[in-house]
């Protein structure tokens, strides 16, 4: 870890030195000077960023900062609660994945690296996987994630109503995979700011809410194989996944229309509470074990919530969420869930 910090460092130094020993100043003023293209591109640059990020100077406004370099701490877990007939249901849960990581980023540009700290107070020590790439503006916000374990979980619950028996039993038999994209646009862009309680990356002067509207893709994967389950699991499990040798598989490809509202509530100054919400109606066409592609209705939310201080130079948050999505397949269904959570503490600065 050491040694992958010495070399982040020193690269961002080999960038910078250079600037600095001749006396180049990278100010957007000094760039256009040099010529008629780059004259062009700043005042491009320039005609995107009133327009693209154009808020209404009472309610948002810019940090005022190019840099900033940022500690993150972030823990999620996923589970599966399987509602089957005659009221028998499974329940599975992970366990936590902790990270931690250092971040220097430039405008929209960021660079970092994460450590799994889980480990060592005797959390998980395999890491599932999950990545994140977003993109925020006035306007509107994108979002490109992935998240897959191959890794195991835990069956925390099974049995009849009325005679469930909480346990924990490791159960290697699972392997799901999601990819998605979102795109969705803010209807009240110039007063309220998303990436004030999200990204921390505005601050939010004055309470305001926006409704938003998109769209969204994502496939899943999901494989089950119960023969890792105890034969007390296995034997109430339907006839279907018997005769498919104890395997449960979902294999969809999800298209949904995304509207939803989201608030900053300013309830100090330099202090701000966001929450957001936003429920998923679509439809998905794919398989169920194997049987023949089919189309059915698409239903998912998202939840989220934080709380962020920016005190211009130096920020810090926590940001919470939580995602469910549902599946039904005949007489059985399929609720699964995703919980995140981050503490943000960081500092922004200028170099030119």
């Amino acid at each position: 870890m050491k040694h992958q910090l010495k070399t982040l460092i020193l690269s961002l130094a080999m960038l910078l030195a250079p600037s600095a020993a001749m006396g180049l100043s990278l100010d957007l003023d000094s760039i256009a000077a040099w010529g008629k293209f780059p004259r062009f591109c700043v005042n491009t640059y320039r005609w995107g960023d009133k327009f693209f990020n154009g808020y209404d100077s009472t309610y948002v406004e810019g940090t005022g900062y190019k840099f900033n370099v940022k500690l993150k701490n972030e823990t999620w877990l996923d589970n599966y609660i399987f509602q089957l007939p005659d009221n028998y249901r499974i329940t599975m849960a992970s366990e936590l994945n902790t990270s931690a990581g250092l971040y220097l980023s430039y405008l929209a540009v960021s660079l970092g690296y994460d450590i799994n700290i889980g480990k060592l107070f005797g959390g998980a020590s395999t890491m599932r996987k999950k990545f994140n790439f977003g993109f925020n503006c006035a306007l509107f916000a994108a979002e490109l994630y992935w998240i897959t374990n191959n890794v195991g979980t835990t069956i925390t619950s099974y049995g009849y109503r009325g005679d469930r028996k909480n346990v924990s039993i490791p159960f290697k038999g699972i392997d799901t995979n999601i990819f998605g994209v979102d795109a969705y646009y803010f209807l009240n862009h110039k007063k309220y700011s998303r990436a004030a309680a999200f990204n921390l990356s505005k601050i939010q002067k004055r309470s305001q809410g926006s409704w938003f509207i998109g769209l969204s893709y994502w496939t899943q994967t999901f494989d089950f194989d119960f023969n890792q389950a105890p034969e007390y699991i296995r034997e109430d499990l339907p006839e279907r996944w018997k005769e498919n040798g104890y395997q449960y598989n979902i294999n969809n490809h999800n298209y949904s229309l995304r509207a939803g509202y989201g608030y900053n509530w300013v309830f100090h100054k330099h202090w701000v509470m966001g929450v957001s919400e936003s429920p998923l109606i679509g439809i998905k066409h794919g398989t169920v074990n194997g049987e023949a592609p089919r189309v059915s209705v698409s239903l998912y939310n998202r939840i989220q919530a934080s709380v962020a201080w920016n005190n211009r130079a130096w920020f810090a948050g926590v940001i919470f969420s939580g995602e469910f999505g549902w599946y039904l397949d005949h007489r059985q269904s399929l609720i699964n869930g995703l919980f995140n959570a981050q503490a943000i503490v960081g500092y922004r600065f200028n170099l030119w």
